[in-house]
């Protein structure tokens, strides 16, 4: 396992990565080398350290996403990063490029996501259950090509794809998201949705962290002259 994390962030007590898309942040039935394991690897070799190393992951990133993603280090702040994003503390910025333009230049979208595991994707209900959850965000328009708009998202609750399943609720699915209705995929099989910054309270520092992420070296963030 010879792959060298992109590190954005790293201290006694987190290390924050940059996520590239396709790759998984946890190991699952693919298989595939997960980024915790990567991270793990990584510090085993730089601070030679001897046995397991301990790695705890407070949030995840889906697959064909890309962008900022924050393990822990010690159990210590794994626990109080984890009481971090439960109770929302955290401020996560997203970027994602559509084809269409939203109804609104800015909106803030309130909905009850029910998640079907068996096809891993979630839905809109129209009403709230014992199986739906509340999904919040905000969006606005921060730029338009010839082709796409450029949403920027400030995600306030963390449920299963979220942003992908509210966007597409509007109108807006994300370029390259096949399974929530956009028209074709992306050339590496990823979406354009991307996790560019992540704000919270250090877990033991206590002093405030802002974590950002680059865009993908890819030509279509490049429309966007801005990022």
């Amino acid at each position: 396992m010879n792959i060298m994390p992109e590190i954005l962030f790293e201290d006694n007590h987190i290390i924050a990565v940059n996520k590239k898309s396709g790759q998984i942040v946890q190991g699952d039935k693919t298989g595939d080398v997960p980024l915790s394991e990567i991270v793990k690897q990584y510090i085993k070799v730089k601070y030679n350290k001897p046995g397991d190393v301990f790695i705890g992951v407070p949030h995840r990133l889906d697959r064909p996403v890309s962008g900022v993603v924050l393990f822990a280090r010690t159990s210590k702040s794994l626990t109080r990063l984890n009481e971090i994003f439960k109770s929302k503390d955290a401020k996560k910025t997203y970027y994602a490029i559509c084809s269409e333009q939203p109804p609104k230049e800015s909106d803030r979208l309130i909905n009850y996501i029910l998640r079907n595991t068996k096809q891993n994707k979630s839905y809109i209900s129209d009403q709230q259950t014992e199986n739906t959850k509340q999904a919040i965000l905000d969006y606005k328009l921060v730029a338009k090509s010839e082709k796409y708009s450029l949403l920027e998202i400030n995600l306030l609750t963390g449920r299963h794809h979220q942003i992908r399943c509210q966007l597409a609720n509007i109108g807006c699915p994300i370029r390259g998201d096949l399974k929530y209705g956009y028209k074709r995929s992306n050339e590496n099989g990823g979406i354009n949705l991307h996790a560019a910054e992540i704000e919270f309270i250090h877990p033991v520092r206590k002093e405030k962290i802002v974590i950002k992420a680059p865009f993908p070296d890819e030509k279509i963030w490049k429309i966007f002259p801005n990022l």
